[in-house]
């Protein structure tokens, strides 16, 4: 399923906020809400919103990724856009929600949040065409986009679109840019000796850049990065880009 067109501005959109950034990077949640809100379009966040059921549904639990799933399409039932800071819940819930409902009497629904979904970057650049002035001093950034921003949402030109329209950031440029960081969600747990490894190759690759800073659309992968750069101890910050965004262009603390 492609990404959802609208056909004008939306006045309001609902913000799904993710396990990730609700448990280890509230601040990039609330950076994503602030640049919505700057643009002038309104944010909702609904209180009861939990997992897209990502984790069970990949492992092959069907059954409780459907429970899962249930809850978020009650909290998401009506007609606004739906913004995800994260590139593989964004794909869970645009392209498998369909799958996952299907024959099921939450097909109708399911249907409807799949057809409204908009990864965060694609949201700021397909939807608000946002213009950010850079307020920064002059930095370096190297850019890890997700598999699933990547390969599932075709939305990895996003990022550095956004990137490139602040005029004191140098856009680096990693070997190997489009290889998998090695978490994976629960890969990372079944296959450690793996992920470690390809972890290890990620952060030499961006380590090599000289770099001052690691953004990505995805916590998943800035979690594993940023684990693996600290075990080093060295090494860039990681930042989610509606965190580095939000500082660049002036925003208040968060």
């Amino acid at each position: 399923m492609t990404a959802p067109t609208l056909t004008s501005r939306p006045q309001a959109v609902l913000f799904f906020g993710t396990c990730l950034i609700d448990l280890l990077f509230p601040k990039a949640g609330l950076a994503g809400m602030e640049l919505i809100r700057r643009a002038g379009v309104r944010v909702v966040f609904p209180a009861d919103q939990s997992c897209c059921g990502q984790p069970a549904y990949n492992s092959g639990y069907r059954d409780e990724a459907r429970a899962v799933a249930a809850r978020q399409l009650a909290v998401l039932d009506c007609d606004l856009p739906i913004v995800v800071p994260s590139g593989s819940c964004a794909g869970m819930m645009r392209h498998h929600y369909p799958d996952l409902f299907a024959g099921h009497p939450l097909q109708a629904q399911a249907l409807s949040v799949s057809r409204r979904v908009f990864e965060l970057t694609e949201f700021l650049v397909d939807v608000l065409a946002l213009q950010p002035e850079d307020l920064g001093p002059p930095l370096k950034v190297v850019v890890h986009t997700s598999c699933s921003t990547r390969r599932e949402l075709g939305a990895a030109d996003r990022i550095e679109h956004l990137l490139d329209g602040l005029s004191k950031v140098a856009t680096l440029e990693q070997p190997h840019k489009a290889e998998c960081c090695g978490f994976g969600g629960t890969f990372a747990v079944k296959q450690p000796a793996i992920s470690s490894a390809m972890v290890g190759d990620k952060c030499d690759a961006l380590l090599e850049t000289g770099a001052d800073v690691v953004v990505s659309q995805d916590c998943g992968c800035l979690m594993n990065i940023a684990g693996a750069l600290g075990r080093r101890r060295a090494g860039p910050r990681c930042l989610h880009i509606a965190e580095f965004l939000w500082e660049r262009t002036g925003g208040q603390p968060l």
